[in-house]
């Protein structure tokens, strides 16, 4: 049996860089419309929107993020107290909120595989390099971690696809060749894309 057992989708989670430097905890503040009305939650991808501001990014299998959500700041509007929070919590009326975003281009990610219906599954040790498509599941309130994760049987050499598979996650194994966890990075990331915003 594989120690520890991933459950659940947990988004994406910052671990290293593409050259395998360490994770340093590096983040870009981000601004967030006012009244955004959309959960960003811990873990998500965001990208960049007209006017500067970030939103969660909905994309499947096309699309060019700039990075991943992992938290923000805000002044609360109803105890008017500044706020450090795990997730922005949708239409929360706040006119300096930022969020935390790991937005290096050459930043790779820990990441569940799971079916289309967020049911935990797995790939095999031949998914790496290729690139696979996002399942956008439904992250927590309660924890405000997202639940996205990348889609299980979607490997393929197709340039749109959002995330380039880097290596599996052998301590998360379920069998000889199924991973239930993969290091990604984006593929199409929003800062090395010709067309912007």
């Amino acid at each position: 049996m594989a120690y520890p057992t991933v459950n659940a989708p947990y988004g994406f989670k910052p671990i290293n860089r593409l050259d395998g430097m360490p994770y340093a905890g590096a983040t870009r503040q981000l601004n967030i419309a006012s009244g955004y009305a959309a959960n960003l939650l811990y873990g998500d991808l965001v990208i960049v929107v007209t006017g500067g501001v970030i939103e969660k990014f909905t994309g499947t299998t096309t699309g060019s993020p700039v990075g991943v959500f992992v938290g923000c700041v805000y002044t609360n509007p109803t105890t008017k107290q500044r706020l450090q929070a795990q997730y922005w919590p949708t239409g929360t009326v706040a006119s300096d909120a930022t969020g935390y975003v790991v937005d290096d281009p050459n930043a790779v990610f820990k990441v569940a595989v799971t079916n289309g219906s967020s049911v935990m599954s797995s790939a095999a040790l031949a998914s790496v390099g290729s690139n696979m498509s996002i399942i956008q599941g439904t992250g927590s309130t309660a924890t405000g971690n997202s639940a996205v994760s990348v889609l299980a049987g979607s490997e393929g050499t197709t340039a749109a696809l959002p995330v380039r598979v880097v290596d599996v996650v052998p301590e998360t194994a379920t069998g000889a060749d199924a991973f239930v966890e993969l290091i990604v990075k984006i593929n199409l990331h929003q800062y090395n894309n010709t067309t912007g915003v």
